[in-house]
């Protein structure tokens, strides 16, 4: 597939795209005409490096761990350096507290839905009663 079908199925520019590639993270092949050619397992990997980036690890981070992680069980670094492992130390640390603090924002947003929607559906059965006269109210004065 071209360069625009992948943009289109990932929802990625193809801007975008062109800086994976100059940052090593997806190889496309080229087409006889020099244009670029990707294969449908770009489709994956360009939403999992969005996935990665989205969770705040660096290109950098991102190139080291892609092979990996085609197999999890097998991941390992012959050249994992004390820096390296540092640095992924720090980057578990700080996922661990975005997702902390995003599981707490999820759940305070859950908590407001629920607030509103109850309020909401008072207010709707409080519109039916008076709508078929039921809510006890009298027009005979105060």
């Amino acid at each position: 597939m071209r360069i625009g079908e992948l943009a289109e199925r990932t929802g990625t520019s193809r801007r975008l795209l062109r800086y994976y590639e100059e940052q090593q993270l997806i190889t496309p092949g080229r087409s006889s005409n020099g244009y670029r050619e990707y294969e449908e397992s770009h489709v994956g990997r360009v939403l999992q490096i969005k996935g990665l980036l989205g969770a705040g690890l660096p290109t950098r981070i991102i190139r080291q761990l892609l092979p990996c992680l085609d197999k999890p069980r097998s991941i390992y670094f012959d050249d994992l350096t004390p820096e390296m492992l540092s640095v992924l130390e720090r980057e578990h640390d700080q996922l661990t507290q975005r997702i902390d603090c995003l599981t707490r924002n999820r759940d305070a947003i859950g908590g407001y839905l629920e607030t509103v929607r109850g309020m909401r559906a008072a207010a709707d059965a409080a519109g039916r009663a008076d709508a078929a006269g039921l809510s006890g109210r009298t027009d005979d004065g105060p």
